[in-house]
């Protein structure tokens, strides 16, 4: 019996340790080199782990929800008689060749999700891997590509993306203990990652929550519907009577990292916040248009795109906003290209992935970058260096219909600008002889908030002017850029 402990790798970018969130073995089956056995969760994203050797699993010697450290022993495998583990790794920190821009830390996730479309079943799951993805585990320099997924037990339904931010919010009273639901053979209960983050965040036991998808998979509704003890699940769920007045959410992963960056950005730099309401008319005329151009046909178009290109234009004119304080070295450094962060929010918190290089992109490619951006983090697979290296940050709060406001800058940059809504509201319109008339028109305002150390009230105030321009007259763009 040759038994091989596998232990829990450096994530890299600072992090010390990773929450258990699904295994996908048990004690008794067989894994394969490769073999997605786990699914965890460190403060900045998920990441699945494939298993570097063969063989039969002795022990899973941590639990789903447990948060371990780096290096702790978290599976055993007996590798006796089984398959050869993978020889000639590379050191630790070494980086997966082929793999363009890949970043220094030690444990990468799959490059893409399941498609929503993809069939969801119960099975054995001894030996089954994760195909239709890449899997690579950099540290040891293990990569894994196949051309179809197989599902596996505990695979979970693909999840709707809430129509507002997960918040803090009180939620209706529970049972201390509700009755299981029964399901076909003892089924266990099918839902996709977000969704048993979700409801484990909310200390409801997907066991006794009635799916109303097909084949009975539990969606976020099923769950808000189950908290709150209403009638009318779909899934038809019976009314929950009594209950506790209180649910108490455990704060670790991404919401602990976001919180303890806002707070150091708030009280280290010293913030300012300036408002500009802008006629947009012509902006939305473009997106139409663009909508209907060949060159933008398989891309989502939007408002927030034609900000994107009006921010890295502004940015060309007014270099010194896309800056960092390094205190330190008591220096203002100035960067000479634009990583864009979008503020997104996904049912593990908000998190600002960027977009490396912006200012280089076209219109499709930055609308590309932005669709690919938004469908990861809604997938909850944003990696660590995707949320790292940003320069300036956008935060597109119209979409929850909100007009404005103070947003927070992300730590290490210098301004973040805030998208309030685009509403039609009357406008004062001036013709070219000088007549003036009241028209409806869409209207929306911009926030900007700076670092008043290094961004003072001049070149803020020229920056958002700058952006308000080119939002009001996108051939503007063309001029400036």
């Amino acid at each position: 019996m040759a038994v091989k402990e596998f232990k829990l790798p450096d994530p890299g970018e600072g992090l010390t340790e990773a929450e258990i969130v699904t295994w996908n073995v048990k004690v008794g089956d067989t894994v394969k080199v490769n073999d997605i056995i786990v699914e965890i969760e460190t403060a900045k994203s998920l990441v699945e782990l494939p298993v570097p050797f063969a063989g039969t699993v002795t022990a899973l010697h941590v639990s789903e929800g447990d948060t371990v450290e780096v290096g702790t022993p978290i599976i055993s495998v007996d590798t006796a008689g089984g398959p050869a583990s993978v020889q000639d790794a590379p050191a630790a920190g070494a980086v997966e060749p082929g793999i363009e821009g890949s970043p220094a830390p030690k444990m990468a996730a799959a490059a893409a999700a399941a498609s929503d479309e993809e069939e969801i079943e119960e099975g054995k799951i001894g030996g089954t891997t994760s195909t239709g993805r890449t899997a690579v585990l950099v540290g040891y320099g293990v990569k894994q590509t196949e051309a179809k997924r197989r599902p596996r037990k505990g695979d979970v339904a693909p999840a709707v993306q809430p129509a507002s931010p997960v918040a803090e919010q009180p939620v209706a009273t529970l049972p201390a203990a509700s009755a299981p639901v029964a399901r076909e053979g003892g089924a266990r209960a099918l839902a996709k990652p977000p969704v048993r983050k979700y409801a484990k965040d909310l200390g409801i036991d997907l066991a006794t929550v009635a799916g109303s998808g097909e084949g009975g998979i539990i969606s976020r509704a099923d769950v808000d519907a189950h908290a709150a003890g209403g009638a009318g699940s779909a899934a038809g769920n019976a009314a929950i009577g009594g209950g506790e007045r209180e649910t108490r959410i455990p704060i670790k992963g991404v919401r602990k990292m976001t919180a303890q960056a806002m707070v150091g950005s708030a009280f280290t730099a010293p913030h300012v916040t300036e408002w500009v309401t802008i006629d947009a008319t012509a902006t939305m005329e473009l997106v139409e248009r663009l909508k209907k151009d060949r060159e933008f046909k398989d891309v989502k178009v939007t408002p927030l795109l034609v900000l994107a290109k009006a921010m890295a234009v502004a940015i060309r004119r007014h270099p010194e906003i896309n800056a960092t304080w390094d205190e330190a070295a008591q220096e203002i450094v100035v960067k000479h290209y634009l990583n864009l962060g979008i503020a997104a929010a996904t049912p593990r918190g908000l998190i600002v992935p960027n977009i490396k290089d912006a200012d280089q992109m076209s219109m499709r490619q930055l609308a590309e970058a932005i669709g690919a951006l938004t469908a990861t983090a809604r997938d909850g697979r944003t990696q660590p260096a995707e949320m790292s290296g940003g320069t300036i940050t956008i935060t597109n709060v119209g979409v929850f219909g909100v007009d404005t406001g103070t947003p927070i800058i992300n730590p290490g940059e210098a301004a973040i600008l805030a998208f309030g809504a685009i509403r039609r509201q009357p406008w004062v319109v001036t013709a070219a002889d000088g007549t003036e008339t009241i028209e409806p028109r869409w209207v929306t305002q911009l926030a900007l908030s700076f670092d008043h150390r290094l961004v003072d009230g001049e070149l803020g105030s020229k920056f958002i002017a700058d952006v308000g321009a080119i939002l009001a007259d996108p051939a503007r763009g063309l001029v400036w850029g």
